[in-house]
């Protein structure tokens, strides 16, 4: 989405172009649930897209305790929205014939003048080369090499689930807010969001559910990714792969762990999603004609719900700098006001995670006595009020 929001920005102050976009078939119905940030929608209204029926408006949080009894409350108006909703008016947004599934950029030279982007389709030569592919960003490991993600000691199983299938007593407890429960050392939460093709009736919306456990680097996070046939994949491991005997460890805990309303939920799952949980930091987003933005220059851990909000005003301090300089230059005032900030993101995303890693630093426990109270995990998550203090 970063690229999508960059490529519509700079078509907007007159730029001519072409999104390359390595995966072959359309990205719709990937991901899972998101905080649509004020920031977000601010930027989607400047590039005139409808932003009204984003998602579901909640206004209140709260934490239930193992038994299923309210324990805390906090008053907090969001809009929560899909990841795939918002990958969806940014693309219809787009031109089709400018935009190039099957394309990654495998390789890049630059000069004074130009940057020629190799791909496994041939040869493009621009003025500016925006990187906007991720984590797995190849752009960044042209310019970074030596820079790799960094495993934060904790996973979260996620899921979707459609709202129909919820009995109506969870339903009444639970669709109308953002709920967490706190077990030791972990964490759970689920939120309403819209249903597929951004139905927002009742009934045809989904609930999303994160639920972050530690897990060591060098034994259980292995575990975890190896599947059935003992291969071990990198970085992430695809839904459909992950082995029986994980998924059915991961609903024993919830019997064990979770109050009933969750414990209902969890049985409503079908296929999980595991997600072990990284931070990237770039020391770098701008390299001569070349920049990279969002989650291929800073990936924080999911608690800030900063992610595509980052994209956003990414992209639109990109845009905003390449008006007034030259395309070097551009860049170079563009990383200076944006490398602080995804500092400041990842910094308080490691903060607010901590108490959930397999192993911690004494700073690190220091900070789980902060942020892992139910009143810092109301108040904070999801909320980046931190950025304008």
């Amino acid at each position: 989405m970063s690229g999508l929001l960059a490529g519509l920005l700079l078509r907007r102050a007159g730029w001519d172009v072409e999104i390359l976009e390595r995966v072959e078939t359309e990205l719709a119905g990937r991901g899972a649930g998101i905080v649509a940030q004020p920031d977000l929608i601010e930027t989607l209204r400047g590039l005139g897209i409808e932003t009204v029926d984003m998602g579901v408006e909640i206004a209140t949080r709260k934490i239930l305790d193992r038994s299923g009894r309210v324990t805390c409350e906090f008053t907090c108006p969001q809009v929560l929205t899909a990841w795939e909703r918002v990958y969806r008016v940014l693309r219809d947004a787009f031109p089709g014939r400018h935009y190039h599934r099957g394309r990654g950029v495998t390789g890049l030279q630059q000069s004074k003048h130009c940057v020629v982007a190799f791909t496994d389709k041939g040869e493009i030569e621009c003025e500016l080369l925006v990187g906007a592919d991720g984590l797995r960003s190849t752009i960044r490991q042209q310019c970074v090499p030596d820079l790799a993600p960094l495993y934060a000691g904790y996973v979260a199983w996620r899921a979707l689930i459609a709202e129909a299938a919820f009995p109506q007593a969870i339903h009444d407890e639970l669709f109308g807010y953002m709920t967490f429960c706190l077990p030791p050392g972990e964490q759970f939460l689920g939120y309403p969001v819209a249903g597929p093709d951004n139905d927002l009736s009742p009934g045809g919306r989904r609930y999303n559910v994160v639920w972050y456990r530690p897990a060591q680097e060098h034994s259980e996070l292995q575990h975890l990714l190896t599947d059935e046939r003992g291969t071990v994949h990198a970085l992430s491991i695809p839904p459909p792969l992950i082995r029986r005997d994980a998924i059915a460890a991961m609903r024993a805990a919830a019997g064990r762990l979770l109050p009933p309303q969750f414990r209902a939920v969890v049985r409503l799952i079908g296929e999980p999603i595991l997600q072990p949980i990284y931070d990237l930091e770039s020391p770098r987003m701008a390299f001569g004609r070349v920049a990279i933005i969002g989650d291929a220059a800073f990936v924080a851990r999911p608690h800030v719900a900063a992610g595509v909000a980052k994209a956003a005003d990414d992209a639109a301090c990109l845009v905003a700098a390449l008006a007034s300089d030259d395309v070097e230059a551009a860049l170079r005032r563009f990383e200076a006001q944006r490398l602080p900030v995804g500092r400041r993101i990842i910094e308080r995303a490691r903060h607010l995670g901590a108490y959930l890693q397999a192993t911690q630093t004494a700073a690190e426990r220091a900070r789980s006595e902060r942020h892992s109270i139910p009143q810092a995990v109301l108040a904070e998550t999801a909320v980046l009020d931190f950025l304008r203090a």
